[in-house]
């Protein structure tokens, strides 16, 4: 009996599905999860975790409507939950100790104080609410518009606007009170 094409086809298995995913996504996630953490090795970390989540789903690797949108979600909140559990354990990222950071075109004064603005605003956002911080990274660490965003969440883009102003008047309060 001879075989023909259609029997020689390979069938998607979930793990082509899930590799399939990670070369499509992962850039994006690696780089929402660095902008989030500002480390790359926390970013690897959400990468990981996020793929392992998925492969342990085995069979139910489907992420309709919007993979990406989901995808970016799960990096967000995974990277929260590393920002949120270095401020409980006051853990400091070896980016910033490490000497190839520090640069003789800036003072060191200038450097330190992008380093606690950066800090602070990454705790700011670990802060918020889990849809407002997802918002916000999409954004402005992202660059999506709003009405993008709320495809992607499945909302109004005028509910997207309005979280994100309480989001920013909320961190603009805090920041100011701690500089």
């Amino acid at each position: 009996m001879l075989a023909t094409a259609s029997h020689l086809r390979a069938v998607p298995t979930p793990e082509s599905k899930l590799e399939s995913l990670f070369r499509q996504h992962y850039d994006q996630i690696f780089r929402t999860a660095y902008r989030v953490t500002g480390n790359a090795n926390d970013a690897e970390d959400v990468l990981q975790t996020v793929f392992l989540r998925l492969a342990r789903r085995k069979n139910d690797l489907e992420l309709a409507p919007n993979p990406q949108a989901y995808l970016l979600r799960a990096a967000i909140n995974a990277s929260l939950d590393i920002v949120r559990a270095r401020t409980v354990n006051n853990l400091v990222p070896i980016d910033e100790v490490a000497p190839e950071k520090f640069s003789t075109h800036r003072n060191p004064e200038t450097l330190q104080a992008d380093r606690e603005l950066r800090a602070l605003i990454q705790n700011e956002i670990s802060k918020l609410s889990q849809n407002s911080a997802e918002m916000f990274v999409l954004k402005y660490f992202e660059g999506y518009d709003n009405k993008e965003i709320a495809q992607m969440l499945g909302t109004s883009h005028l509910v997207v606007g309005v979280l994100l102003h309480r989001a920013r008047s909320q961190m603009k309060k805090r920041i100011e009170a701690a500089l």
